[in-house]
């Protein structure tokens, strides 16, 4: 069976992409959850992560003794490993735009990564909104992830990014949960398509596991002193 190294499911924003798309698509696997104890060298996070990937980063996706350590590489080996699932889109240029998608988050938005860190639990919107009035960066972003998604639905028609759900959709699963933690303004089908996502059955269960954690790691949340 698969292994899926994950952090917390409350802050691991990567680890939550393959996660959902695993649970979406009913592919088998066993979670094997690394604490954020802290991220320095000689942590217990990176010291268990070391014996399993030298990147030192999760999430981690383990079949056989094979290790694969980038989201993006995921992606691809569960792709071929699991054909019969269609987790990109089947159409050629849909596919093609997908992996452009998923590319574009894997590289960018880091204003917004960095001024709305990942927290499911946390309910935010003040901090979200003194954060849209003073970060232009992280309204550009949000304009461009709004604009992304509307060019993919309006090819598509959804309800998901391209038709069904696909590796796109998992990608940008924690952009939703930032938009739903600081209050960020979304309208439109992006906003519909937000709320379709949430509601999936893989972004559901990782949520529950979050908000069972109840684990208050003050390094993640330089914005309040407690849960």
């Amino acid at each position: 069976m698969l292994q899926l190294y994950i952090g917390n499911k409350n802050y691991s924003s990567w680890s939550m992409r393959p996660w959902v798309a695993l649970r979406q698509f009913g592919i088998p696997f066993e979670e094997v959850m690394l604490r954020f104890d802290s991220f320095d060298t000689g942590s217990a996070f990176k010291q268990s992560l070391a014996t399993v990937t030298p990147a030192g980063t999760v999430p981690v996706l383990v079949d056989d003794g094979l290790a694969i350590w980038d989201t993006l590489a995921i992606a691809e080996y569960v792709a071929e490993r699991f054909p019969q699932h269609a987790l990109w889109p089947r159409d050629g240029h849909a596919r093609a735009r997908a992996r452009s998608l998923c590319a574009e988050m894997h590289a960018g938005f880091r204003a917004l990564r960095s001024h709305c860190g990942m927290n499911i639990e946390a309910h935010l919107p003040e901090v979200g909104a003194r954060v849209m009035a003073e970060q232009p960066a992280v309204r550009a972003d949000l304009a461009r992830l709004t604009q992304a998604w509307e060019d993919a639905l309006a090819h598509s028609g959804g309800p998901f990014l391209f038709g069904n759900y696909s590796w796109a959709d998992a990608f940008f699963a924690p952009v939703v949960a930032r938009v739903r933690t600081y209050g960020l303004p979304l309208a439109g089908p992006a906003a519909a398509w937000a709320d379709h996502l949430w509601a999936s059955a893989g972004v559901q269960a990782w949520v529950a596991g979050a908000l069972a954690e109840r684990d208050f790691l003050p390094f993640e949340e330089p914005y309040r002193t407690a849960r």
